[in-house]
């Protein structure tokens, strides 16, 4: 796993993409922080880059870093929460601008599984995490369901097996600063 972490920090530094398995799906990554990255993601899912991507972060210090305010009500839900939950923060920062959705929100999940945890805490920024398939098409649920436009489209490929049994995109759920909740996915 330590080699792979380390192709996958190398090819992140570069600017480049990664293929790799998160807590739900096998997701597209890039440096979050980098708008030329965070670009290649969206002409290789041939997205609109005004649907936002999620972001994945290491630990709820690495978020606190780069979100203005975390509502208390979010230490909660990721906290009990019983499969990976995405939440919508208002006003991200430390982030590509390309990467903040028009209403000035972003996406972010604190990764509930070891590779990825260890992967983001190394490379030390958030990770964009978006599903491994071209927009529109279904969500592939185990490696050998991803398109050969994708596999071509990263410049690295986790060499890691399928370890998530009942892989499941993650629930999305927005918090706005005024204290509204809304529910976005299930």
């Amino acid at each position: 796993m330590i080699e792979e972490i380390n192709n996958c920090i190398k090819a992140l530094q570069q600017g480049n993409l990664i293929l790799y398995p998160t807590d739900t799906v096998w997701g597209i990554g890039c440096d979050a922080s980098n708008p030329e990255a965070v670009k290649k993601v969206y002409q290789l899912k041939k997205r609109e880059d005004s649907k936002a991507l999620i972001c994945l972060v290491a630990n709820q210090a690495m978020l606190e870093r780069h979100v203005s305010e975390v509502p208390e009500v979010a230490y909660d839900l990721i906290d009990l929460a019983e499969k990976p939950i995405t939440i919508v923060f208002d006003q991200p920062k430390g982030v590509a601008k390309n990467l903040i959705a028009e209403d000035n929100t972003l996406a972010i999940r604190v990764a509930s599984d070891k590779f990825c945890q260890y992967l983001i805490n190394k490379f030390g920024k958030p990770i964009v995490s978006t599903s491994a398939n071209i927009s529109g098409m279904p969500t592939p649920k185990q490696f050998k369901e991803i398109s050969p436009e994708i596999l071509k489209g990263v410049d690295y490929v986790v060499n890691l097996p399928d370890e998530n049994k009942n892989p499941s995109p993650s629930s999305i759920i927005k918090l706005s600063n005024d204290g509204q909740v809304k529910v976005i996915r299930e």
